[in-house]
């Protein structure tokens, strides 16, 4: 724990002293460090023991969570050990400062919810002080809700980078699935059962026939067992496109010595149907 940022004072809560910290108030901390005698510019750490403040300066029934005593929301410190020390302030020259608006500005210390007026020392108007209160209440609200949004929004930022990372991924896997499949076979993939809600290709029925006759049935049904996407059997038999044979061409000189026999053949038995014909050579 750290000490006492004052000069020629090195107390600290080790014996008993109670720290408070510099108000974050620019124009108040301002006059914190202007009456240390001190130059330098306070840190979240620096502190200032009980002792630099006046009875006057603290709350006469408000105590800290802890028991300890509580200053008031503008309170300065004035007691010093070094030359020159900032003359004691006096109750009726205690005011509740004000900001370029004319609005009163809140202590740095939220436990102190009592300031007194400028000069009467009447308490305060409650109704200003609730619109006050709200105000400010509405103002944390929304900065909590507004610092969720900033949390949200990181959150969705990084599960958009690594979608981007998987899609980009997924790209080049159905990339280098181009080079040996076809598209109904990279669609096959990505079915739980790849029997009738498939359709495949010609090309895919082609490829296919070729491998099975490379590999043999057992060794095709083998590949289906692994999950290479490839049709049935049942289904290669059904896509067998049926074959015309042609007949085969026949020369010129061909076709006249038939169809000269052919004649001949018809001459011959028309002859012999008739009786007593003698069919010379």
């Amino acid at each position: 724990m750290g000490g006492c940022s004052a000069p020629n004072c090195s107390n600290s809560t080790t014996i008993g002293k109670q720290l408070f910290r510099f108000p974050k108030d620019p124009v108040r901390m301002k006059k914190w460090v202007i009456n240390c005698r001190r130059d330098f510019i306070p840190t979240t750490c620096s502190r200032l023991c009980e002792d630099h403040f006046e009875l006057s300066q603290f709350e006469e029934i408000a105590r800290s969570p802890a028991g300890g005593k509580k200053l008031k929301p503008n309170a300065i410190p004035t007691v010093f050990d070094v030359p020159d020390p900032p003359s004691p302030i006096l109750m009726k020259e205690v005011k509740i400062k004000l900001d370029y608006a004319g609005k009163r500005t809140r202590g740095d210390h939220g436990y102190a919810r009592k300031q007194l007026c400028s000069e009467t020392g009447e308490p305060e108007n409650n109704e200003e002080n609730n619109k006050e209160d709200y105000s400010c209440r509405e103002c944390d609200r929304f900065k909590a809700h507004l610092e969720q949004q900033y949390l949200n929004n990181a959150i969705l930022q990084r599960q958009v980078e690594e979608m981007k990372k998987k899609l980009n991924k997924l790209n080049k896997i159905e990339k280098s699935l181009q080079n040996f499949l076809f598209e109904d076979q990279i669609r096959a993939l990505s079915l739980t059962k790849r029997s009738r809600r498939a359709v495949w290709s010609q090309n895919t029925v082609q490829s296919a026939r070729r491998i099975r006759a490379a590999v043999g049935g057992k060794g095709y049904e083998f590949l289906r067992e692994l999950g290479y996407p490839l049709p049935s059997y049942r289904t290669l038999c059904n896509r067998v496109e049926p074959t015309i044979i042609a007949p085969p061409a026949v020369p010129e000189e061909m076709a006249e010595i038939c169809a000269e026999t052919q004649e001949k053949c018809v001459l011959a038995l028309l002859l012999s149907s008739s009786p007593g014909t003698v069919v010379g050579s």
